[in-house]
């Protein structure tokens, strides 16, 4: 793959976004191996960079330094997030994105399948899908005609794993690969700027959960059990964890923002190493 050879945008969402998350995966890899921080010509030999390069790509890439970058990537980050950042959901009155932080400038409108239609398993919807660039790597994304409905990270389950995921969740609708059709929404969903329209496709309790993820503002967390509460299901942890990682809509629909209650990261659907790329990343542009 080609480097590029200079800075760009943070929100570019080109094809040297995917390369720029292809080297944060191996410095998260070096992170982890270390005793203790980098310094940034270590760090940078590590994953066979220069020092002026990595710095170049992860200081246009999410806004600030590698040294403190590490420091959004470290293991016990998500403990101090869920300590300092904490959003209670059962208060918030955030709808959608918050659009306070530069990342989100995204303002998400959404609207559900009816449990009649989804019980149908997607009998008779066409949905469209394509692969793009992202600043987490490959994304597949799919979509109907009132929004997009799938988006999934493939850099750490693989391209056949992630379509074979999103297409069993509605196993009788019609796909048509067509990225040209999505592009528009796509793009913009993954440059998070402007409005993006979404078709939520799940069983009502999911669809519950999926919308009090999206109250929860960029750099900030919240907890399965917040949740449960905040959907007035204070015993449903289990069940809520369950819906969170049914989330068919990675990153719009912010389900990387749900810990457990020890500040553990808990699974992620896509790869952890992906769950700890997005906080960093929200978490570093949200404090710079």
């Amino acid at each position: 793959m080609t480097q590029p050879t200079g800075p760009q945008s943070p929100d570019d969402n080109s094809a040297q976004g995917s390369y720029h998350y292809e080297v944060m995966r191996r410095a998260i890899a070096a992170i982890d191996a270390a005793d203790g921080p980098l310094a940034l010509e270590t760090l940078a030999g590590e994953i066979g960079l220069s020092p002026a390069h990595f710095q170049r790509l992860f200081s246009a890439w999410v806004g600030v330094s590698p040294k403190r970058y590490q420091q959004y990537l470290q293991l016990d980050q998500a403990k101090r997030m869920l300590c300092e950042n904490m959003t209670t959901l059962s208060t918030s009155h955030a709808i959608g994105l918050s659009g306070s932080s530069r990342l989100h400038d995204l303002f998400i409108r959404w609207e559900a399948m009816s449990p009649g239609e989804f019980a149908r398993k997607g009998a008779g919807l066409k949905i469209n899908w394509g692969w793009f660039d992202s600043p987490f790597g490959p994304a597949l994304v799919m979509g109907t005609g009132r929004g997009i409905c799938g988006l999934a990270f493939a850099a750490e389950t693989g391209r056949d794993a992630a379509m074979n995921d999103l297409r069993a969740r509605w196993p009788k609708a019609r796909f048509t690969e067509n990225p040209d059709a999505l592009a528009p929404m796509a793009n913009a969903a993954l440059a998070q700027q402007g409005e993006t329209r979404l078709h939520l496709i799940g069983a009502p309790f999911q669809i519950k959960v999926w919308e009090a993820l999206l109250r929860i503002p960029s750099g900030h967390v919240t907890t399965y059990s917040e949740i449960a509460g905040a959907i007035g299901n204070p015993r449903a942890v289990r069940a809520v964890g369950t819906a969170v990682g049914r989330n068919p809509v990675s990153w719009l629909i912010p389900c990387h923002r749900a810990l457990r209650k020890s500040g553990a990261l808990g699974g992620y659907h896509w790869g952890l190493p992906v769950k700890r790329a997005l906080l960093a990343f929200e978490g570093a542009r949200a404090d710079g």
